[in-house]
């Protein structure tokens, strides 16, 4: 009897280490992944179509504000034909 408890310990103690061991790998990968730079820059064009867009003068802006002052992605301006 006393075997079977021990056993059932030591398999939580296993548990709970390993779990113990991926949150420190997450939060760990969370604060070095925060610190990065973004890969592109939002200025820049991101494709041939954009900056063929840009030096046209029909590039849409990423992100517009609505009338409360929220940052939305511009999706209707970025996705719409040009006339």
């Amino acid at each position: 009897m006393h075997g079977g408890r021990m056993a059932t310990r030591s398999a939580l103690t296993r548990t709970l280490r390993c779990a113990m061991v991926g949150l420190c790998v997450a939060a760990g990968t969370t604060v070095l992944t925060g610190c990065v730079d973004p890969l592109l820059s939002p200025n820049e064009p991101r494709s041939q179509y954009s900056r063929y867009d840009l030096v046209r003068g029909r590039f849409a802006p990423q992100y517009v504000e609505d009338e409360f002052g929220r940052r939305k992605p511009n999706l209707r301006g970025r996705l719409l034909l040009p006339d």
